[in-house]
């Protein structure tokens, strides 16, 4: 994991440093900065646009852009017709009654939303306008419905209302949990990110970039889904960018910059690299005034 990898960087180069990570989907971890009150010195997210929407200008007055990723969907030598998926099938497969898969929950973790936004966007890719339906909608208690402009918004219920049909889906908090039920065929697909498959020896689907939420390309076609947690908030399908800061309430803010130095430099981006997830050279940097001096060099 490349924070892993990250953190026995830094506490080699910092002896007497112990860094303390703790893990949670993006959302949840923005939200115990700016709802439970916990100080942190640094803040990675997989979508990067959490930090400006939900942090800015009280918890957070920069950013960087730092990596990219793609939604993909995971399996094994021991999934269920695993010799048979591919590209243009993945969702005729899942289809078919006796295949599990999971995904997280999309009030906690952006790959949960990112799932559902994936789906979704199949239907016009494969002009197949009962994919979310069937895969979704027949087995959760999530809603769709269809703005005036065509933009397709979909509703995600409180977490113990998504009541999955635990025959075809497992939902859980985290992806780790699910990489596991993975590994021991609890379920035979996984809707995550590549690089965490990379990083598990997972084999995996490769989606269209049209519908996979990694090319800027087609950015305007991501747009084309919404989902709205159950807190209210309301996230559009965009390319997946991981963002970093250092929050206002920082207690080691010098530490901070320099853990952040590392991660936007060459050894951070060679850590990326091998983790399948390709940095962004130079990072993109919203707030760049803002951003102590030492890292204004590492971003444009």
């Amino acid at each position: 994991m490349p924070f892993e990898e990250l953190e026995a960087e830094f506490e080699a180069q910092h002896p007497g440093v112990d860094v303390q990570r703790e893990a949670a989907g993006s959302a949840q971890s923005v939200r115990k900065i700016t709802e439970l009150g916990k100080k942190a010195d640094v803040l990675a997210s997989a979508d990067y646009a959490l930090i400006p929407s939900l942090m800015v200008p009280e918890y957070a007055d920069w950013y960087a852009a730092f990596a990219r990723n793609q939604m993909i969907l995971a399996y094994t030598s021991e999934s269920k017709y695993g010799d048979e998926i591919n590209t243009d099938n993945w969702y005729e497969i899942l289809r078919r009654p006796d295949v599990r898969y999971g995904f997280s929950n999309p009030n906690d973790d952006p790959a949960g939303y990112r799932s559902q936004m994936v789906t979704q966007l199949a239907e016009s890719y494969y002009n197949d306008d009962m994919i979310y339906d069937d895969l979704m909608l027949a087995n959760t208690g999530m809603t769709l419905t269809t703005e005036e402009n065509g933009t397709a918004l979909i509703h995600v219920p409180a977490s113990e209302e998504i009541s999955p049909n635990t025959s075809k889906i497992m939902l859980r908090s985290m992806e780790v949990e699910l990489s596991s039920a993975l590994e021991t065929g609890e379920i035979d697909y996984l809707y995550i990110y590549r690089s965490v498959a990379e990083q598990h020896g997972f084999e995996y689907v490769e989606l269209p970039p049209a519908i996979d939420l990694s090319s800027i390309e087609y950015a305007d076609n991501y747009s084309k889904v919404q989902v709205e947690m159950v807190n209210g908030e309301v996230v559009t399908g965009s390319p997946i960018v991981y963002g970093v800061t250092i929050p206002t309430n920082a207690e080691n803010p010098e530490l901070a910059t320099e853990f952040v130095a590392l991660l936007l430099g060459e050894t951070g981006q060679q850590i990326f690299i091998e983790n399948g997830q390709p940095p962004i050279v130079p990072a993109i940097a919203e707030g760049k005034d803002s951003m102590p001096e030492e890292l204004q060099a590492l971003v444009v």
